[in-house]
């Protein structure tokens, strides 16, 4: 028997272009049954099909407009002065997001952490900060101070210089702007006592420290949207947060009720072909860039839904430390199958073992969507569905 030469194999599988009202299931069933037998592919149990939010959320139709996003801002805050805080440095995920709270209220005090955002995107010369004298833990910095010290600083890959941009946002939607910097969030309540904290991964923590030092209103991007506003889309476990940009005056939100979603794609798959195929939603891929240091998890998560058998986190031996370290004195095929009695022997937790140090015992689903985050890109691909085979596999699957 010829030895398998090939393991985890990822396909970004082409579909129609999908329009809100489209049903989803089927059109993703049909599309991996129809590249499984383009490319003479064969479906097994626990082969993995990844369905991009962005075409769940379109197929829901789950956007909402500036106005529906200022509307709601307004019933909760009541207008006034509010302070907005801690936002990522995105045309894409955040630039709308602004538009709406501030078309809701009548002050923006704007207050953007240093040296860099929550994910990475720099809003100043690190060189220049080192030079400075100026402590970024404790130093709050009014917008004369921060352009007197780094002047005008444009991001590596968009060329946009992000203070002026968001501070013109905020005035062409009406309200009047004051941008200060800090990586305090207390800092905000000296200005006003009405605060939407604006962070991804750390909003649960700010919230807290806000409630505490005495704010009136504090709310997430995570609190506005929850509901439909007009017969908007709405998300009710992460509101804003995980919107991109769909026009200039509307976002696409982050899909709801997608469990249904991949239960149903399942079902199809085992119907059709009598596998037990794995299925998954995913968003964003949960990597960093290491030339812009920016991470690429934007999103809440990097999938909102999954099927079972995505649970849970690998438990794998690392192959090099058992060739060097347990079986140093074997080669050839004696060293193959030493290390293959080890893989089917191996223990069922693998924590602590040093023959696992290394291995990224990460979230199944937070790998794989970062695989398929990468196989899809987000240009002009047109492959909003991932088949991936062998992921499940290792040394001994023949």
């Amino acid at each position: 028997m010829t030895n398998r030469m090939i393991g985890t194999a990822s396909y970004g599988v082409r579909c129609p272009v999908i329009r809100e009202g489209d049903d989803l299931a089927a059109i993703v069933t049909k599309a991996i049954l129809d590249a499984a037998d383009y490319a003479k592919l064969t479906i097994h149990d626990r082969d993995i099909v990844a369905v991009t939010e962005s075409i769940v959320a379109r197929s829901q139709g789950n956007y909402a407009s500036v106005d529906d996003i200022a509307e709601d801002v307004r019933a909760r805050t009541d207008g006034g002065t509010v302070g907005v805080i801690f936002p990522i440095l995105s045309r894409n995920r955040f630039a709308i997001c602004l538009r709406g709270i501030a078309k809701g209220v009548d002050k923006v005090i704007l207050m953007l952490s240093y040296p860099s955002d929550e994910v990475g995107n720099s809003i100043l010369d690190i060189e220049k900060l080192y030079a400075s004298g100026i402590n970024p833990y404790n130093d709050v910095l009014t917008l004369e101070k921060y352009r007197e010290v780094f002047g005008v600083y444009k991001h590596q890959f968009t060329g946009t210089d992000y203070v002026d941009y968001y501070m013109s946002l905020i005035k062409e939607s009406g309200a009047e702007c004051e941008v200060i910097f800090s990586n305090q969030a207390q800092t905000i309540l000296k200005y006003t006592d009405k605060v939407i904290n604006c962070d991804i991964h750390t909003r649960k923590h700010t919230k807290d420290v806000l409630q505490k030092a005495g704010a009136k209103i504090v709310l997430g991007l995570d609190d506005i949207m929850t509901y439909s506003v007009n017969g908007s889309g709405c998300n009710e476990k992460y509101g804003l947060l995980g919107s991109n940009k769909a026009t200039e005056d509307k976002v696409k939100l982050f899909p709801r009720d997608c469990q249904a979603l991949v239960e149903n794609i399942q079902d199809r798959l085992l119907a059709k072909t009598g596998k037990k195929v794995e299925v998954m939603v995913y968003g964003d891929g949960a990597f960093k860039d290491p030339v812009g240091k920016i991470w690429e998890l934007a999103d809440p998560v990097v999938s909102p839904a999954y099927t079972s058998g995505l649970k849970g986190t690998p438990n794998e031996l690392k192959l090099k430390y058992l060739a060097d370290n347990d079986y140093g004195n074997l080669k050839g095929e004696e060293l193959k199958e030493a290390i293959k009695a080890s893989i089917r022997s191996k223990d069922s937790n693998l924590v602590g073992n040093m023959a696992s140090e290394g291995t990224t015992p990460r979230q199944l689903t937070d790998l794989i969507g970062s695989l398929c985050d990468l196989t899809s890109g987000s240009g002009d691909k047109g492959t909003p569905v991932i088949f991936i085979q062998g992921y499940f596999d290792n040394y001994t699957s023949d």
